[in-house]
């Protein structure tokens, strides 16, 4: 009993040492001038809700939309269409209306890729990813997806362990049967700051709070694009998110093989809950890390862009935040609100 609490203080003494640590790292980092060139080049993605398929959304919602993804310089869409059931499969009757809105989007926008975001949550008692037969179900709800028209399809299953071979086992899977000319990305949760914080705190929590940047390269190894979730990082405050951020691009960069399209995720919602304080996860302090993370690197990296989330929840002035701080800085940042 003497050695089991030994090693627990030891666990937990050594998570406050990393936590402070990084504490210290990422507030540090979120100062300084962004370099002029660290800016949009105009391949970015947004994430859209699940009312452009269900027919709640139609052509006077896209009217509203299409100078902001235009002006934004977003190359890339993922469309809601319907969370997957715990078994894999996906109900066609969630999303009736895909093909009729491809026909408006491209009729509009026909230089924008779309894909079809996909995913379901994959804790206990839910889905499974590492059960073949549900990979094998996702893999044909995928491929139904691509024979409806739409250019890619989008993961986003949560919470996914760090090191877990199931996503692993489907993207191998996806990657093999989609025709070749599909774009797969994937929406990827934080990733560790620092070398070896992922194993640390995965000796004292249940869930693991990051990937791993050699987990990362792994995934990102059988993708085209990669969005890094940027968000719901439970800072307390601006510095400390924006350093956070600042520091999950230079990692996100230095993991993600440079022919694998790197998108950081930017925060454009108001929801307030435990792991998430609006006030310090704002739109502009994102792209500002984001700037100052890409800036780190020396140089611009082909194929990096932010994704916004979402479509169906920014307001104005995280849309101005987003075009003042990354589509088209001009000295000035918008407020978020």
């Amino acid at each position: 009993m003497k050695w089991f609490l030994q090693r627990v203080l030891a666990a937990l003494a050594a998570v406050v040492v990393v936590a402070l640590g990084a504490a210290v790292l990422v507030r540090v980092q979120f100062t300084g001038d962004p370099a002029s060139w660290a800016v949009s080049d105009g391949s970015n993605a947004l994430w859209m809700g699940h009312a452009w398929v269900d027919g709640r959304s139609g052509e006077a919602e896209l009217e509203q939309l299409k100078p902001r993804i235009e002006q934004g310089g977003i190359s890339d869409v993922y469309v809601h269409v319907g969370p997957l059931g715990f078994d894999g499969r996906l109900d066609p009757a969630k999303h009736p209306e895909l093909e009729g809105f491809l026909r408006m989007f491209r009729s509009e926008l026909p230089d924008v890729r779309v894909s079809a975001w996909v995913g379901q949550r994959v804790e206990k008692g839910e889905l499974d990813l590492g059960e073949e037969a549900v990979r094998e179900r996702v893999v044909e709800a995928s491929e139904r997806l691509v024979e409806s028209g739409v250019d890619g399809v989008h993961y986003n299953f949560e919470p996914v362990p760090n090191n877990d071979p199931g996503l692993i086992a489907l993207l191998e899977s996806a990657r093999d049967r989609l025709p070749g000319e599909t774009l797969l990305s994937s929406s990827v949760p934080t990733v560790e700051p620092l070398a070896g914080v992922a194993f640390t705190l995965g000796l004292a929590l249940s869930k693991d709070p990051f990937w791993s940047a050699g987990y990362l390269g792994r995934v990102a190894e059988h993708l085209d694009q990669v969005a890094v979730m940027s968000y719901d990082t439970g800072m307390p405050t601006e510095g400390l998110y924006g350093g956070f951020v600042v520091r999950q691009t230079q990692v996100a960069m230095d993991a993600v093989p440079e022919d694998v399209h790197l998108l950081m995720g930017v925060p454009a919602y108001a929801d307030d809950h435990a792991v998430r304080n609006p006030e310090a996860e704002t739109t502009a302090a994102a792209l500002r890390g984001v700037r100052l993370g890409l800036s780190e690197g020396g140089q611009r990296r082909e194929g990096f862009g932010t994704a916004l989330y979402a479509d169906f929840s920014a307001t104005g002035g995280q849309w101005e935040s987003y075009m003042d701080g990354w589509a088209r800085p001009d000295g000035s940042q918008g407020q978020d609100g």
